[in-house]
C-alpha cells in the first residue's frame, strides 16, 4: 500500500512507467474490456492494478467491486478535487451543447472572467485548443484537465456532459456549481437501448448536484431548463438545485419574443427577471434561440449584467461546423453542420426552408453500427424540406456502406415531392461534388452530419476527411 502513484491510466498504449493502471469493464461495441491489457500495462511499466476480477500476477493489485467509480474516486483524489476550485457549468442534451457552450464562454470571457471548455470540438485551457477524441473524458483525463485549468487561474470552466459520459461514470465527483439542458430527442438508442433510459441517463447529472442548500452565494446550485421541452419535468423533479427556466412558447423566467430569424443571423428580445434587452446572435435557427436562451440564463445566474451579456452573444461570430458557411466566392450558399440526429436535421433544414429562395440541396447519411431506427426518419426530413436528397456515407464504421444507404432511402422515396429528387453516392467526396455541381444561382448546399469533425471512420481504418475541405474543393474545381 505504499506504492507511489505518478499518474491514472485506462490505456495501456499510452501509459507511463509508475501509473496505476485501471482495468475498467468493457462495454459491447463502445469500450474494450481493459482486464484484456493488464499484461501489456505491466510491460509498459504499471506500478498496480485497479482490477474487479481475480489476476495472476506480479505487481500491486487491489479488486474493486466497481472498477469506474473506482477509477473516479481516485482521479478525483490525486488532481486535488478541481472541480471545487472553480464554478463547472455542465450542459447536456440531444443537439446544442456544443453551441451553447461557446455563446456562455463567449459571455463570461466578455465579462472578465477565464474560461475553459470541455467538449465536442476540443478541450480548452488557458489560451491553448486541444483536441479530442471523445466528447466527455474519461475520469483520469477530465480530472487532469479541470487541475492544469485551475492551475491556469480558470475561473469557469464549461464542460458538455453526453449521456453514455454520465452513464459510464466519467463525470462522478464532478461538482457542477450548473446544469444545462438543452433538449431531448431520439439519438444513441443504439447504446441505451430505450428513450427512457436515454431520459434517465440525462437526469444523472441534475440528481447529482447534492440534497443541500447554502447561504454561501458561491455555494448555490443552479439546474437550466428548457420549459418547452417535456424532459425537464422529470429533471426538476430529481435534482435539489435552484432550477431557472427558459423557453419560447410557455411562460419561463428567460424568455425570447419578437423574434427574426433572417439568412446572416437571429434578432430577439429577452423578457428575464432581471429585466429585458434586445439580443443578436450571428447564428441562423431557431434553434439558436434556444442555445442563446439556454446561455442567457447560465449567465444571469453568476450576475453578469444584461448589456455585458448582449455583447457577449454579438462577439461569438460561429462555432465550427454548426451551420458554417463555406463561402469561395459562388453564387449560392453552402453550408456545414454537425445535423445527425433526426431533431437536429429537421432544425437546420427547417431554419433553411424559412428563408430559401431557391431550391436547398442536402447531402447526408448516418453513422455506421449505431441506432438504425433514426434512418428513415432522417430520410423523410431530408425529403419534406430540400428538394434534392444526395444520400452518401457518414462514418460507416464496420457497416456496408451501401446497406446504411438503402435504411434511409425509404424514408426520401416516401415523401420526395418529385421524381429523381434523390441520388445515392456512397463516396462522400462524389456526393459533396455532385451537389455543388449542381446548385444553382441562389441556391443553398447543407453538407449535414459531421460538422467539424476531420475524419471519417472507415470498416478497416479511419481516413482524413472534412466537409469544410471537400466542400472548398468543389466550388474551386467549379
Amino acid at each position: 500500500m505504499d506504492i507511489e502513484i505518478s499518474g491514472i491510466n485506462i490505456n495501456s498504449q499510452y501509459l507511463k512507467p509508475g501509473e496505476l493502471f485501471v482495468s475498467i469493464p468493457g462495454v459491447v461495441g463502445f469500450q474494450e474490456d481493459r482486464h484484456n491489457f493488464i499484461d501489456a500495462a505491466i510491460k509498459a511499466g504499471a506500478a498496480a492494478l485497479i482490477v474487479e476480477r481475480d489476476v495472476d500476477v506480479e505487481v500491486p493489485t487491489i479488486k474493486v467491486s466497481d472498477a469506474r467509480y473506482a477509477l473516479a474516486v481516485l482521479a478525483s483524489h490525486l488532481y486535488g478535487y478541481p472541480s471545487s476550485e472553480l464554478k463547472l457549468i455542465g450542459i447536456t442534451g440531444t443537439n446544442g451543447k456544443t453551441t451553447t457552450s461557446y455563446m456562455i464562454e463567449s459571455i463570461l470571457t466578455h465579462a472578465g472572467y477565464r474560461t475553459g471548455l470541455m467538449g465536442n470540438i476540443g478541450t480548452k485551457i488557458g489560451s491553448t485548443m486541444f483536441e479530442t477524441d471523445i466528447n466527455t473524458q474519461d475520469p483520469n483525463r477530465l480530472q487532469s484537465n479541470l487541475r492544469e485549468m485551475k492551475e491556469n487561474l480558470t475561473d469557469f470552466c464549461v464542460m458538455e456532459v453526453t449521456s453514455q459520459g454520465l452513464h459510464m461514470g466519467r463525470v462522478l465527483g464532478c461538482e457542477f456549481r450548473t446544469a444545462v439542458f438543452t433538449n431531448l430527442t431520439q439519438d444513441h438508442l443504439n447504446y441505451h437501448g430505450t428513450m427512457e433510459a436515454y431520459l434517465a441517463a440525462k437526469g444523472l447529472l441534475f440528481s447529482r448536484m447534492g440534497n443541500s442548500f447554502s447561504v454561501d452565494p458561491s455555494k448555490r446550485k443552479f439546474a437550466i431548463l428548457n420549459a418547452d421541452d417535456e424532459a425537464s419535468k422529470f429533471f426538476k423533479s430529481v435534482t435539489a438545485a435552484q432550477v431557472i427556466t427558459y423557453g419560447i412558447n410557455k411562460a419561463a423566467d428567460v424568455m425570447a419574443k419578437d423574434i427574426q430569424l433572417t439568412s446572416k443571423g437571429t434578432k430577439f428580445t429577452v423578457h428575464s427577471f432581471a429585466g429585458k434587452t434586445s439580443v443578436e446572435v450571428n447564428m441562423v435557427g431557431k434553434f439558436n434561440v434556444y442555445n442563446a436562451l439556454a446561455a442567457i440564463s447560465a449567465a444571469l445566474v453568476e450576475l453578469v449584467p444584461l448589456e455585458v451579456i448582449k455583447q457577449g452573444l454579438l462577439e461569438l461570430q460561429s462555432v465550427s461546423g454548426r451551420m458554417e458557411i463555406v463561402d469561395e466566392g459562388q453564387d449560392f450558399l453552402v453550408l456545414v453542420d454537425y445535423a445527425h440526429t433526426p431533431d437536429g436535421l429537421d432544425n437546420a433544414l427547417s431554419t433553411l426552408r424559412e428563408f430559401a429562395e431557391k431550391n436547398i440541396i442536402t447531402v447526408f447519411g448516418c453513422g455506421g453500427d449505431r441506432d438504425r431506427t433514426k434512418r428513415p426518419i432522417m430520410g423523410e426530413l431530408a425529403a419534406k424540406y430540400s428538394d434534392l436528397v444526395i444520400i452518401t456515407s457518414d462514418n460507416p464504421r464496420s457497416e456496408d456502406p451501401y446497406s446504411i444507404l438503402m435504411d434511409i432511402k425509404p424514408g426520401v422515396l416516401d415523401n420526395q415531392t418529385s421524381v429523381g429528387s434523390c441520388e445515392l453516392i456512397i463516396d462522400r467526396r462524389q456526393a459533396i461534388n455532385r451537389a455543388v455541381e449542381m446548385a444553382g444561382p441562389g441556391d443553398i448546399v447543407i453538407i449535414a452530419g459531421k460538422g467539424h469533425e476531420t475524419y471519417q471512420i472507415l470498416k478497416d481504418r479511419t481516413i482524413h476527411f472534412d466537409d469544410r475541405e471537400e466542400a472548398k474543393e468543389a466550388i474551386r474545381k467549379r
